[in-house]
């Protein structure tokens, strides 16, 4: 069982920057790949960037080069993955969900909602 905890979301001006955090405590020594996703209201959950525990990454079209996930793995009782996002668009604006994969289960934080104004 592992938790997973979103902070950093907000209000945004569009062209500005948020920089969401994600803490996942619990059985984390066997997590590989984590990710953050997004929901934008009315549309299905979408994948927006992964990161490998040897820190490969990967992202969705709509936002590379403007968003970066890095990954801390030093603290033995918890990993935190950061989701830098630049540039932010309007249609950016969505609930964003930490999201790690441990044993076949997915699991998933409550989100932290992000709104980007024009």
């Amino acid at each position: 069982q592992v938790q997973l905890v979103e902070s950093g979301g907000g209000l945004v001006q569009a062209g500005g920057s948020l920089r969401l955090s994600c803490v996942v405590s619990g059985s984390i020594s066997d997590i590989s790949t984590m990710a953050w996703y997004r929901q934008a209201p009315g549309q299905e959950r979408e994948l927006v960037a992964t990161i490998t525990p040897e820190g490969s990454t990967n992202y969705a079209d709509s936002v590379k080069g403007r968003f970066a996930i890095s990954r801390d793995n030093r603290d033995n009782a918890k990993i935190t993955v950061n989701l830098q996002m630049n540039s932010l668009r309007p249609e950016d604006t969505a609930v964003y969900y930490c999201n790690v994969r441990l044993y076949g289960a997915n699991y998933w934080g409550k989100g932290t909602l992000v709104t980007v104004s024009s």
